[in-house]
């Protein structure tokens, strides 16, 4: 007896050949756009340079270079810290825990850099605690990591990008400095007497501090005349939290560390936390991305332990990451962090399949907005990404729509250049803007 043979119909074989043509030539128009927008600029030629663009409905790269490859993502990172907060935080950010002892408040901090900050205009656990019922305050700050993260650049500390983290920030861990009609006026209030100095009118001046002090000093022989000045707070592991409290409440404010006991306590609510994640990543905030990591690492493994949380979600959520990127800090100032452009795609394909394409593009930067601003005109709903800039090192990773109405996830990064950032976004937008136009 004679095996019967399966035949493949033809009509399968000429649409399998048909795709695969199609396909091959997208890779080589694609090709053609990154060499004439990127790869083949020649202040480029010695810089690595990651690509990958990804097209969810077929579930294919429709182009990659070197997509595998590590880089240095920068503040791409936070993707990851959107990621985790998204995924482990309540809808409404935990302002602190509270324990009553008579008319004594216990706050078991947990993290939130939004008390007292200058853009929350609603602060209800500074409401509760101004109760007259409550004449004195402890401040709980157990805290398992450090002011800095790992691979942080140690002699930016004063720069307001650098605020340290903290279990129980306040004006987001930020001193400011105002120069009015000769004088000065500060917030917090209470660093006043602590400001050495006054700037001259007319002259240029600036503030600085000596790693972990608590003395700031005008500078008059470099800086600017703008009249307002910021610069990181040395909060010592809430250690001047019970001082700035203090200053602010009117009341008797200590602090204690140690394991807290929360089987009494109740939470105090403060913000929705995408109007925080908004913030994070439209304007890249670097403290708001650390905070919300330590804040979701409380929650979900209960404690404030950065390095933890990494590890936890690395074996859990994140362990199908195609390259296993090496992640360390919640708001990519670190050069340790190392990640490549499909990891990128695979994180972005996960959070729109978690949290859905709306709820991004409401937190994440558009055409012409946020770090966005000034690229993409006329490209508006038809992109939506994070970007990435440290010293030598860029990164743009997120979503598209193309004029045909096909979504796309795409990211590119930029290591090791000495090329001016402009020229290089510049650069990505041509290519991202021929994307969107012919695809």
């Amino acid at each position: 007896m004679k095996k019967r043979i399966n035949r493949v119909p033809k009509v399968f074989i000429l649409n399998f050949a048909f795709l695969s043509f199609l396909s091959c030539s997208t890779q080589r128009q694609l090709s053609k756009t990154a060499h004439a927008s990127l790869l083949g600029k020649k202040d480029l030629l010695s810089a690595n340079i990651g690509i990958a663009v990804f097209d969810p409905a077929s579930n294919h790269f429709l182009y990659r270079y070197q997509s595998d490859h590590y880089f240095i993502p920068a503040s791409n990172t936070k993707l990851f810290t959107l990621y985790a907060g998204l995924k482990y935080l309540p809808d409404s950010i935990i302002a602190a825990r509270i324990t009553l002892d008579e008319a004594t408040a216990i706050i078991h901090a947990t993290g939130d850099p939004t008390f007292l900050h200058p853009d929350f205009k609603n602060q209800p656990l500074l409401k509760f605690l101004q109760q007259k019922a409550i004449s004195s305050v402890r401040i709980n700050t157990a805290f398992a990591s450090q002011p800095f993260g790992r691979g942080w650049s140690w002699d930016d500390y004063p720069y307001d990008y650098m605020a340290e983290r903290d279990p129980f920030p306040m004006y987001g861990n930020l001193a400011t400095v105002y120069f009015e009609a000769d004088t000065i006026r500060t917030v917090p209030p209470v660093i006043k007497p602590f400001v050495i100095g006054i700037p001259v009118k007319g002259k240029r001046w600036d503030v600085t501090r000596n790693l972990a002090a608590h003395f700031y000093t005008i500078d008059t022989t470099r800086g600017s005349l703008a009249p307002v000045k910021t610069i990181t707070m040395a909060m010592e592991k809430g250690l001047f939290a019970s001082r700035y409290l203090a200053d602010t409440l009117h009341k008797e404010v200590s602090t204690e560390y140690g394991s807290p006991d929360l089987s009494e306590s109740f939470p105090i609510y403060s913000q929705p936390k995408d109007s925080l994640f908004k913030i994070m990543m439209h304007r890249s905030d670097n403290f708001f991305g650390e905070q919300t990591l330590l804040m979701a690492a409380n929650e979900h493994v209960g404690e404030m332990d950065d390095a933890r949380m990494i590890d936890t979600l690395m074996k859990t959520d994140l362990k199908d990451l195609p390259q296993k990127a090496k992640w360390v800090d919640g708001s990519g100032l670190s050069r340790y962090n190392l990640v490549s452009p499909e990891d990128f795609v695979w994180l972005l394909k996960k959070l729109e399949d978690e949290f859905g394409a709306e709820r991004l593009k409401m937190i994440l930067p558009g055409a012409n907005e946020g770090t966005l601003e000034g690229l993409y005109k006329g490209y508006e709903r038809q992109i939506f990404a994070k970007t990435g800039t440290i010293s030598n090192n860029l990164a743009l990773s997120g979503y598209l729509l193309t004029k045909k109405n096909r979504p796309l996830i795409f990211s590119v990064m930029v290591n090791n250049h000495q090329a001016p950032a402009a020229s290089i976004r510049m650069g990505i937008e041509s290519f991202i803007t021929s994307v969107i136009d012919k695809y």
